[in-house]
């Protein structure tokens, strides 16, 4: 079955007014993100920005997992070529990313499982960050043989915190969502019966304010957060890659390592770096 990212339309009366849900849905594959999946994630949070009567988004992932990263059953078709690499993060990826980023009605996350690599992207585009005991949280594509893309490292970076973002990315580290609460990535951990009550009162409870503060809200936070951006030179340097002086990000399409690391695991082995 191919995966789905399925919004359930606000409704107009009752707690749950003005309260969109966003569901990832991908059987079988822990709601991996496949190409499909982030346009139509795209797409409903461009569609959610337009709505007049849209409160509060509550996204989460189906099945007992929030998402376990990119869906590699597609890589082979398009990630070993740099155009098509370029195309893959900059606009099916950054596509969806960037519209829950500019969409500025409040978004709570409700975490069970895996969220891991595209899981913690999504995960970090959003408001309120709310996790069931068990939830694990990572970005270990270093296994995979290939690097975030600069504009995710720097959104995933923001979020977690430097220090997490690098074992993450060098060590290919793996965090419980204790962990993660500690780090100040989640707002609050509950157990996993409780999970999606908590993150639905949180929903219900943002409703039930004032939405065009809650907007203004987000406007403002998102201009402060741009102008408190640190020029230090490593910002500097994040910021230059993807000027023409500087070496094309995607030039390790076709490397032996990325082509390695993706063979590896759609064979269930361990790659030979």
């Amino acid at each position: 079955m191919a995966g789905e990212v399925v919004a359930a339309r606000a409704a107009l009366e009752g707690p749950d007014r003005g309260i969109v849900r966003v569901a990832l849905r991908s059987e079988g594959r822990l709601n991996a993100m496949s190409r499909a999946m982030w346009r139509q994630l795209r797409s409903v949070f461009e569609s959610v920005q337009r709505s007049a009567d849209a409160r509060c988004v509550l996204i989460e992932g189906e099945g007992g997992a929030f998402c376990a990263g990119g869906d590699i059953s597609e890589y082979p078709a398009f990630r070993f070529d740099p155009r098509g690499l370029r195309d893959f993060h900059e606009n099916d990826v950054w596509g969806g990313l960037s519209a829950m980023l500019a969409c500025d009605v409040p978004i709570v996350a409700c975490i069970d499982g895996a969220c891991m690599g595209a899981g913690v992207e999504i995960a970090s585009c959003c408001d309120i960050r709310i996790a069931a005991t068990g939830a694990r949280f990572g970005a270990p594509i270093a296994r995979l043989g290939f690097p975030m893309a600069p504009r995710e490292a720097r959104l995933v970076a923001g979020a977690v915190g430097e220090t997490t973002a690098r074992q993450m990315l060098l060590e290919a580290a793996t965090f419980s969502a204790a962990e993660m609460a500690q780090r100040g990535f989640l707002s609050r951990v509950v157990e996993p019966a409780l999970l999606r009550a908590q993150a639905l009162g949180t929903a219900q409870r943002i409703a039930a304010l004032a939405p065009g503060a809650a907007r203004l809200n987000k406007q403002t936070l998102r201009v402060l957060k741009a102008q408190n951006v640190p020029q230090t030179p490593a910002h500097q340097a994040q910021e230059a890659i993807n000027t023409v002086a500087n070496p094309d990000p995607y030039a390790y399409a076709a490397s032996a390592e990325h082509r390695e690391g993706i063979a590896a695991f759609l064979d269930k082995r361990p790659p030979n770096f």
